[in-house]
């Protein structure tokens, strides 16, 4: 079977979660998927599959029957469980599969070796590390392929993701720094954002205007950086004037390991994301 455009496969979400539907609302919004063809499954939560499917206009179903000819029946099978989940989930998928479709993993750490062997499958699989601002389509998502997924099946994996943001296409073996750096990486700035309104709000302004004054603030460095293309670290040097109050205020950091505390936070997280994937059990260990 030839893998259909994206505007014409039939695609199931196995999770209806904010990853899920952040993706799903991506291709619908942007008339980039007919919303006849995305099919929505989760095991229960009917509440919110009648939202996204009153919302979204695609096909959901909490049903086992109406899940299982879901799955048989798509082109491209999205796995968006969580880690924990894994297990029982691809227990009961595995059956379902069938030659000629595409699997696309949303599953941290879960690597396309590892999903095969669980799945019992030589199917080709799409592993990807979208993040949450996918969800107002201003994702950044890292892409990685098993070695048999096809020219089509790539064109359609990065079209998919390019409906939520942008896509950077990287070896496997980089895909678990890639959730230490853009994965995880907007908490670290709302736990940026969170200090500098705490900050002031303790020096004496409102709260209103504390939040208003930090959004602004990092909305503005980073369409600086967008819109200029320089290097952050020269723009930090043309705003540091010798001596000046921004030099304090950098020294400051510094004393504090500001630098080296943000590049132990990301290489945490990417070793988080291993761990993760290497606690999902083995076919060997059931």
């Amino acid at each position: 079977m030839t893998l259909s455009a994206l505007s014409q496969a039939r695609i199931v979400f196995v999770g209806a979660g904010s990853m899920a539907e952040a993706i799903f609302r991506g291709l619908v919004e942007r008339r980039i998927a007919n919303p006849q063809n995305l099919y929505v499954t989760n095991r229960s939560d009917s509440d919110k599959l009648a939202r996204i499917q009153n919302e979204y206009g695609v096909n959901v179903t909490n049903d086992p029957l109406d899940r299982e000819a879901f799955i048989r029946e798509a082109d491209v099978v999205v796995l968006c469980m969580k880690p924990k989940d894994v297990e029982s989930a691809f227990a009961e998928l595995a059956p379902l599969l069938r030659q000629g479709q595409l699997l696309v993993s949303v599953i941290a750490g879960l690597s396309t070796a590892k999903a095969a062997a669980l799945l019992n499958t030589d199917l080709p699989i799409v592993r990807t590390m979208p993040n949450t601002s996918s969800t107002i389509g201003l994702g950044a998502t890292g892409i990685s392929f098993s070695p048999n997924v096809t020219e089509a099946g790539r064109k359609l994996a990065v079209d998919m993701f390019e409906a939520v943001g942008i896509v950077s296409v990287v070896d496997e073996s980089k895909l678990d720094l890639v959730t230490g750096v853009s994965g995880s990486g907007p908490a670290y700035v709302y736990y940026f954002m969170e200090a500098m309104t705490k900050a002031a709000v303790e020096g004496g302004l409102s709260e209103e205007d504390a939040r208003k004054l930090t959004l602004q603030t990092v909305l503005g460095a980073a369409h600086m950086v967008e819109t200029t293309q320089e290097d952050p670290a020269e723009l930090r040097r043309k705003v540091t004037s010798p001596n000046g109050s921004t030099q304090a205020a950098i020294e400051t950091l510094d004393r504090h390991q500001f630098c080296e505390g943000i590049v132990r936070a990301v290489f945490r997280s990417a070793e988080r994301a291993k761990e993760m994937g290497e606690q999902i059990a083995a076919p060997s260990a059931k």
